[in-house]
């Protein structure tokens, strides 16, 4: 027996993946500085994560979306009150370099909230139903009718 961990085929763990390096790297990438150049790079990566969720809500069931959903709120509920004791007292006190410390909480940090979000707006749409191409029946014109004037 191999020692790989068996995984369904086609489960697109790639593309959550992707999404969440995607939020990490947009959400440290503006920085302190008001220019236009970061800004735009952080929203075309941004905007790059959100379709490699849609996708990966998609292509999943929606007991594994929910579980994913449910999974980052978790993690984002258990790194925000780093968020509290202040990223440079937490950088002094880690061993390691501050700044790397300081910059890998607030990846990660974006990066939980932003799919926590992701994956629980997909959720909904999923949930309630969100079905914009499809006419209810009562709203379709059947064969022969002719619409009125009023």
């Amino acid at each position: 027996m191999p020692d790989v961990i068996q995984t369904v085929p086609r489960s697109d763990r790639f593309l959550l993946a992707v999404s969440f390096a995607s939020f990490a790297v947009a959400g440290v990438s503006t920085g302190p500085d008001d220019a236009l150049a970061p800004t735009l790079g952080a929203t075309a990566l941004a905007v790059a994560g959100v379709y490699a969720l849609a996708r990966y809500a998609g292509a999943v069931s929606r007991r594994t979306l929910a579980l994913a959903a449910l999974g980052y709120w978790l993690a984002f509920l258990a790194i925000a009150p780093l968020h509290a004791v202040g990223l440079e007292t937490l950088g002094s006190i880690v061993y390691g370099p501050s700044e790397a410390i300081v910059l890998a909480v607030t990846a990660v940090t974006w990066a939980t909230l932003l799919s926590a979000c992701g994956t629980t707006a997909f959720l909904g749409f999923r949930e309630y139903g969100s079905r914009a191409a499809i006419d209810a029946p009562e709203e379709q014109v059947l064969d022969g009718d002719t619409p009125s004037d009023y």
